[in-house]
């Protein structure tokens, strides 16, 4: 499917949108807080940009196949690539290409899989279950969650329709997307109201749902939440133009965050202490206050 004059404006906001989110995911944050010192995070950012334009190029793999007549298997457009590596290829090249694939793929699910085992051992096991749990059995906890995430993600993958793992993702991205002004402005400022931060949090949810709700895909035979291009004729504008939602909906999030804190700064409403300390930000392994964690249970 190429781009045309109705889609294309959907498309950059999609780009502007996830690039955004990018670092919000719990993910992204695990990474940045496991690595070394601030370096390691500076080298990083500074190869990010090649690491983009390799993912453009790996795009250029769908227009290859329009080109080459590569059709996927059954409906499944995800099957393109493979595809395409399967016709076009040598045998020995196109095993190379498949195990590629599947290492791509281990790689962020290996991530995200921590991500939320350590999301469940710090916010639930500890905060519900168990309050006087140590770091070896926080670690303990985190490794056998790790392990159901993967087993519970290789199911969904099995016994659910794949379109229902891309529908997720999409309302994924939308609600995280959210996120981005009490998160990235609440931390860079302090000009917000915590009670704005936390209306417009609430604003921005309710209309990337509602918005989503409304979007219909007649290709999925889905009625609602059929994808995240939205038709602003369903705003009343006369055009055929569609949006990406969770951008629409963080302009509604930013504008209710804004005038909130107006209003709680009018009320003198109290914004609470900041937990924030400028030394926490330059503090590097080696730094005398900087301690490692106990992840092993003490002898007996």
């Amino acid at each position: 499917m190429t781009l045309n004059a109705n889609n294309q404006l959907q498309y950059v906001t999609l780009a502007l949108g996830s690039a955004l989110a990018l670092f919000l995911y719990p993910h992204s944050v695990t990474g940045i807080l496991a690595t070394r010192d601030r370096n390691v995070i500076k080298r990083n950012m500074s190869a990010l940009p090649a690491y983009s334009l390799l993912l453009g190029l790996i795009a250029l793999l769908g227009y290859m196949a329009i080109a080459a007549g590569v059709t996927p298997i059954g409906k499944d457009g995800n099957t393109i690539t493979p595809q395409l590596f399967d016709k076009l290829f040598p045998d020995w090249f196109a095993g190379v290409a498949f195990a590629a694939i599947g290492i791509g793929a281990l790689v962020p699910a290996a991530i995200m899989s921590i991500a939320a085992a350590n999301l469940f051992a710090r916010n639930i096991y500890r905060e519900y279950l168990n309050r006087d749990a140590t770091p070896a059995q926080e670690a303990r906890v985190s490794k056998i969650a790790s392990l159901v995430v993967k087993v519970g993600a290789v199911l969904v993958i099995l016994g659910i329709d794949p379109q229902f793992s891309i529908d997720l993702q999409l309302i994924g991205s939308v609600i995280i997307l959210q996120t981005l002004p009490s998160v990235g402005l609440g931390l860079s400022t302090r000009w917000f109201h915590r009670g704005g931060l936390i209306a417009g949090l609430a604003a921005g949810m309710t209309a990337g749902m509602l918005l989503l709700y409304n979007i219909a895909n007649p290709a999925t035979k889905h009625e609602h939440f059929g994808g995240s291009a939205f038709p602003l004729e369903k705003l009343g504008f006369d055009t055929k133009i569609t949006v990406y939602a969770g951008l629409l909906a963080l302009i509604v999030n930013l504008v209710v965050a804004v005038l909130g804190t107006l209003v709680a700064r009018a009320l003198r409403s109290a914004d609470g202490p900041d937990g924030t300390r400028p030394e926490d930000y330059f503090a590097d392994k080696g730094d005398p206050r900087v301690h490692e964690l106990e992840t092993t249970a003490p002898a007996s």
